[in-house]
């Protein structure tokens, strides 16, 4: 609406990465709110919107922000503003200052978090102010009187969610999770940018069989120092395993042979994948309780500052929207959130046994840590 009103207006669109933006809020900017009606084009040479009226809209992602920091924008428009570190948005505020519109504005979107996040804690004091909505408030979901038939459909699936999500994602609380199995998981610790993985370290791929449920692939690799990461993923529903095994080695060409692909235990899906793959697997260690354990020491933070094992930014390869229409994790990193002990009749935590529902990144990950620790 800026940009149409006020002529050569400057904005800019950002994620936490460029990568995020493409799938997520660039989608739904070219089909819901369709900007080529207005005559609006994307030029991929300068990665920005150019409107016939001179004003321009500039998408990039805050892993690689030369070219927003060293820009002057009217208004700075952030996905997802939870993933970003409160120095992101400061350093955002500054570039504030092109001086067209009558205003300068930063402005967010994001599903609550915990009620401890710097963000709400900015809105508690009145830094940020908060503008709640609820699903009410879109048009695609609730026509004013009814939920509309994707509504329902959407609606219902959030419904169905327990616990922390079920606050957060369908009634728009900052909830805290409760019995939550990898309470040291701090996304600003073991989430971190991508970097190139050396070729000279060792890989391993674990697996997590599924057709239904979310087939799972996990590309590790481990450096000198013993500190794992998490660098590629699969997490896909509906997909034959020899399909999968086929993307696998197209997403792997060029890299290093693993050193084990750990799976789980059906021997059907094990000998389909060793077939279309080439490659033997080894089973899984399955003890849920003491691969648990092996993970959770892998999370905590050692004397030198770092933990042993992290997760790379956008390693998803591609996202599942069936999974995510559901209100359920669409990849292994947003698992971590909601990955919880099962409850006692007094609604205590029975810490033996999680709950299993969205843990199907989580079972990869015990399986690849459970062959490193030699389990």
């Amino acid at each position: 609406l800026c940009a149409l009103k006020y002529d050569g207006m400057r904005a800019a669109m950002v994620r936490k990465t460029r990568t995020s933006l493409t799938q997520t809020g660039m989608v739904t900017f070219r089909e819901d709110v369709r900007p080529e009606l207005d005559g609006v084009k994307f030029h991929g040479g300068e990665q920005e919107y150019r409107y016939p009226n001179g004003s321009r809209i500039i998408v990039g992602g805050m892993d690689d922000p030369a070219k927003i920091m060293s820009g002057q924008f009217d208004m700075a428009y952030v996905q997802e503003a939870t993933e970003l570190f409160e120095d992101d948005l400061e350093h955002l505020d500054t570039r504030l200052r092109n001086g067209v519109m009558p205003y300068q504005q930063l402005i967010g979107d994001c599903n609550p978090g915990p009620p401890n996040h710097w963000l709400k804690l900015r809105c508690d004091v009145g830094k940020t102010i908060m503008l709640e909505s609820r699903h009410e408030d879109n048009p695609k979901l609730w026509d004013g009187a009814h939920w509309t038939p994707f509504g329902a459909e959407y609606i219902g699936a959030l419904d169905a969610l327990s616990g922390v999500r079920y606050l957060r994602l369908r009634r728009g609380i900052w909830a805290a999770a409760e019995g939550l199995v990898y309470e040291t998981f701090d996304p600003f610790i073991h989430l971190i940018d991508r970097f190139e993985v050396s070729h000279l370290w060792p890989h391993y791929w674990s697996i997590d069989f599924g057709y239904t449920n979310p087939f799972v692939w996990q590309a590790w690799a481990v450096d000198p120092d013993g500190r794992a990461y998490l660098y590629r993923e699969i997490y896909e529903t509906q997909t034959l395993v020899e399909d999968q095994a086929k993307h696998i080695l197209q997403l792997t060409a060029g890299e290093p042979r693993p050193v084990a692909i750990i799976c789980d235990h059906d021997a059907e899906d094990r000998a389909t994948l060793t077939r279309h793959l080439g490659m033997s697997t080894v089973p899984a260690y399955k003890a849920v309780s003491i691969g648990i354990q092996a993970v959770e020491q892998r999370l905590r933070v050692l004397p030198d500052g770092k933990p042993r094992l992290y997760l790379l930014r956008d390693s998803l390869v591609k996202r599942d929207e069936s999974i995510a229409k559901r209100g359920q994790p669409p990849c292994t990193e947003q698992e971590f959130g909601s990955y919880a002990w099962a409850k006692a009749a007094d609604g205590r935590p029975i810490k033996e046994e999680p709950v299993k529902v969205a843990d199907h990144g989580m079972d990869a990950t015990r399986y690849f840590v459970a062959y490193l620790d030699d389990l």
